[in-house]
């Protein structure tokens, strides 16, 4: 059998983990490889392997069957490897052209020959219909065109096996489905393709093999055709998933979060906040759903306070937030998790322990006359990483730049419950997270629902709106568009209102 890589029997040790443990995975010429396993289940550590991020301790790696050593990324990409990270590596204040062509940079006499890259990088974009402006900065463009970017550096560097790491877990529905389409058009031109993940759908729609990691270990390597989400589901998990949020009935208390009047105009004086209005009850999952873009960033930063800059009030219970500071609103009673986790999340540079208390070291609790208490910070933090199984090395002294994405987002979930405020904004709760983490954090949501608490959930996952929400409310160009029920609205009218093209009763 002819492969274009193997990935034999390797293993890596980092202090304190056995990231992979005697892995093997084939990748044919032509082929869509899936990459399955939980969050921290050793996926993006194998793959940095390949890409020379990381040297393994043990096993061999052939390039189109030959034993190959990839020490560094330059090497990769000298053997026609690409890679595309969760996070994606890219410098904000260049354009776009000058990141593709970033470190294959063609010069005469020291100076740039930029008109060349920007012929070669058009005819690309055309080819795959990115519609990509190479002359746009980074800052200016969509998280959707920033990943087609990252697309369009491995296509100038001529890679011919593409690494996608998490690459859905920032797009839109529609972004989604065309980089699907990309994928199985550059599929068909030969390119061989390893996409890492834990959407089973987005497998089903455009995988041929399924490799599953569980824990570090290879569980198996399946033909997708012939195997359902189901089972898919149980192998990466290794027990039985439940697809449904299983619910009571609601037990409405009073308005918990009252939004009034809510206007916000942005540096270039455009609306992206128009008069909004709404409140969230105490027993209810209210869901603000939408196509990214139109304006749920901004309504959350005006209620949690990231932003001030904007008009009308924000009330939790009787009291009036609009004018307190962030500390005083949160301790009003109200807990976030940030789209965002590297920005607004954790302090990447700090411990999982620092992180654990960024919000209440000043309790009595954590410090005595100003002096941190290490031992308390270690059993709260130990005891916050056994309930919500968060995958890391070294306990509570863990960086928490070191901790995959999805551990990363367990631990702000982990923190963000355990104060069990009386507000709970959640946006994008489950971003990136395998389906047990997935169906772990559905279920905590319900719970604060059925003690009496608001929760404000913002999705992008259609799938997570229908199944969750009590309530939905669609935003379209910074305004409420519908406030419909999900039992009684099916996803498609759902779409049509977050496309703008229908508005419904409010």
């Amino acid at each position: 059998m002819n492969y274009v890589i193997e990935m034999l029997n390797i293993t890596k040790d980092f202090p304190g983990v056995r990231a992979n443990d005697n892995v093997t995975l084939q990748l044919k010429k032509g082929e869509i490889h899936a990459l399955l396993g939980e969050n921290g289940a050793g996926k993006s550590t194998l793959m940095s392997i390949l890409f020379g991020l990381y040297q393994p301790t043990s096993g061999t790696i052939k390039v189109n069957g030959k034993e190959v050593a990839i020490r560094n990324p330059n090497d990769a990409n000298d053997m026609h490897i690409g890679m595309v990270h969760q996070h994606f590596k890219l410098v904000h204040n260049y354009t776009v052209a000058e990141n593709i062509i970033l470190g294959k940079e063609d010069t005469t006499v020291g100076f740039l020959k930029m008109a060349d890259a920007i012929k070669r990088i058009k005819s690309l974009s055309e080819r795959y219909n990115f519609n990509i402006d190479p002359n746009a900065l980074i800052s200016d463009i969509t998280v959707g065109m920033q990943q087609r970017v990252e697309i369009l550096k491995m296509l100038y560097r001529n890679a011919e096996i593409m690494i996608f790491d998490e690459p859905t877990a920032v797009l839109t529905p529609q972004e989604i489905a065309e980089l699907m389409n990309i994928m199985k058009e550059m599929a068909s031109e030969g390119k061989s393709i390893i996409v890492i993940t834990h959407k089973l759908k987005e497998i089903k729609a455009v995988a041929n093999k399924c490799t599953v990691l569980r824990k570090g270990k290879y569980i198996g390597t399946i033909d997708v055709a012939d195997t359902s989400i189901e089972q898919m589901a149980e192998m990466m998990v290794g027990r039985q998933v439940l697809f449904e949020v299983d619910k009571n009935p609601m037990k409405l208390g009073a308005n918990v979060l009252t939004v009034e009047n809510l206007t916000m105009t942005n540096k270039d004086q455009k609306q992206v906040l128009k008069d909004i209005t709404f409140s969230a009850r105490a027993g209810e999952i209210l869901c603000i759903a939408g196509i990214e873009g139109n304006g749920q960033t901004q309504l959350v930063e005006a209620i949690t306070g990231l932003k001030t800059n904007y008009q009308g009030d924000v009330w939790i219970h009787d009291k009036n937030i609009s004018n307190l500071s962030i500390r005083n609103r949160t301790l009003s009673g109200m807990g976030h998790i940030p789209e965002d986790r590297h920005k607004h999340g954790l302090v990447l540079d700090y411990n999982l322990g620092e992180n654990m208390i960024l919000q209440s070291y000043f309790d009595e609790e954590f410090q005595h006359n100003g002096f941190l208490n290490f031992d308390a910070i270690t059993e709260h933090t130990n005891d916050l990483i056994e309930r919500f199984d968060i995958r890391c090395g070294r306990g509570e002294k863990t960086s928490s730049r070191s901790l995959s994405g999805g551990n990363q987002q367990k631990a702000i979930v982990a923190r963000e419950f355990d104060r069990n405020p009386d507000l709970m904004i959640a946006v994008q709760p489950t971003r990136g997270l395998d389906v047990g983490a997935i169906e772990y954090i559905h279920d905590q949501l319900v719970k604060l629902r059925d003690q009496g608490k608001a929760v404000l959930l913002v999705s992008l996952e259609l799938d997570e709106v229908m199944s969750v929400s009590d309530r939905i409310l669609v935003m379209y160009e910074g305004e409420i568009v519908a406030n419909v029920n999900p039992k009684e609205v099916t996803e498609n009218e759902l779409g049509l209102y977050m496309s703008g093209s229908k508005r419904g009763e409010l």
